[in-house]
């Protein structure tokens, strides 16, 4: 978790809490957000952390102004349309972001040692002036000819890009398994099992996570393809 996030969860959890407080918000705000009731429940407990996107899905939603819960505010401070949208679960925006932490990633810096640096320099410079001759030749028609032949590599590249591409898009389409079906199965799992209240919102919550998961997947597939679609093109 981002180090700024940390120091903003208990404030975030704080505020959570004082929407939530009236008896069935809880409830009401996990489906104006597509959460289950007893994920929501968990996360205004204390017992799962959550994410930035998260606090500002819930923002849209209940039309809180953006950056209103990373600070501290009592149930006074709370915006009339923000109680009425709670009050008669009618979001004023749809969220398909996921409330899952996501972990910063570490970033290694290597620095030099002694001479390295002006060596790694000097290289650098005899590099770009070498691609630089390359890029322009000294006679137009050589010019010419060398850029129809790199727009011809590019092109065929790239549609053999787009062709995988197309692939996983028809795939994330057309999965092995439905979650409509798969849902269906882990309902019956918990119907049987009757597991604790915490081990079924963890299943109920993960399902809803690989749903809008693949969603998502899918709307950066195609917006993929269509920018791939472009490139080679004049």
């Amino acid at each position: 978790m981002d180090d700024s996030n940390a120091t903003l969860m208990p404030v975030w959890r704080t505020n959570l809490a004082m929407l939530t407080r009236e008896v069935g918000a809880a409830t009401r705000l996990a489906r104006m957000m597509t959460f289950s009731a007893s994920y929501m429940k968990l996360i205004v407990s204390g017992e799962r952390d959550f994410s930035e996107e998260f606090v500002r899905g819930v923002e849209a939603v209940t039309g809180l102004p953006e950056g209103w819960m990373n600070a501290a505010h009592d149930a006074s401070e709370v915006p009339d349309e923000t109680r009425e949208a709670i009050a008669s679960e009618t979001p004023r925006a749809r969220f398909r972001g996921t409330a899952h932490p996501v972990r910063k990633t570490p970033v290694l810096r290597v620095e030099p040692i002694f001479g390295a640096n002006a060596k790694r320099e000097e290289g650098a410079a005899t590099a770009a002036a070498t691609l630089a001759s390359a890029a322009h030749p000294a006679h137009p028609a050589a010019h010419s000819a060398e850029h129809n032949r790199r727009l011809a590599g590019t092109r065929k590249i790239r549609d053999l890009a787009a062709q995988d591409v197309r692939k996983l898009e028809r795939y994330l389409n057309m999965p092995p398994v439905e979650t409509a079906a798969l849902r269906s199965r882990i309902e019956d799992v918990i119907a049987y099992a009757e597991p604790e209240e915490s081990v079924r919102a963890d299943l109920e919550g993960r399902l809803e996570q690989i749903e809008k998961h693949r969603e998502l997947l899918l709307r950066h597939v195609m917006r993929l393809h269509a920018l791939l679609a472009r490139l080679g093109d004049e």
